[in-house]
């Protein structure tokens, strides 16, 4: 902890209904943020592992024949489908991931542009007297 010189102590400055709102959607953002990176890393971890299983069916479907009926798991069940329709189903199961990822890091990106713009409007206005970053 450190003094502040008497020239860096900020002076009062009045929070008024505007700034507070401006305060309470960045705190919003900060927490929207927070939760859409731990999804993220959570999601980039099983998204790994999915991924190199969907690889690995992937080879092992170019394998089988054009007739024969495979096992395709839907959820936690395994299902006989048609090799077309079990590749379809795969890029569709490899999309929807793609997605997912993309969706957050959206989120992200957006929370962290409010957050960057209001950061520069509460620090214009307080100065050190407001702290925004963690």
């Amino acid at each position: 902890m450190h003094m502040l010189k008497q020239e860096e102590e900020p002076g009062d400055v009045e929070v008024n209904w505007d700034d507070q709102q401006r305060i309470c959607t960045f705190s919003k953002f900060n927490t929207r943020q927070r939760s859409f990176q731990e999804k993220l890393e959570g999601l980039k971890v099983c998204t790994a592992q999915e991924k190199e299983a969907l690889d690995d069916l992937s080879m092992e479907l170019e394998l089988a024949d054009e007739d024969e009926l495979v096992f395709y798991r839907v959820g936690e069940t395994f299902i006989h489908m048609p090799l077309s329709r079990a590749l379809k189903r795969l890029e569709h199961d490899a999309a929807a991931i793609d997605t997912e990822i993309a969706k957050l890091s959206d989120g992200v990106d957006e929370c962290e542009s409010g957050m960057k713009e209001l950061k520069l409007v509460l620090y214009a206005k307080f100065g050190s007297a407001i702290n925004l970053d963690e």
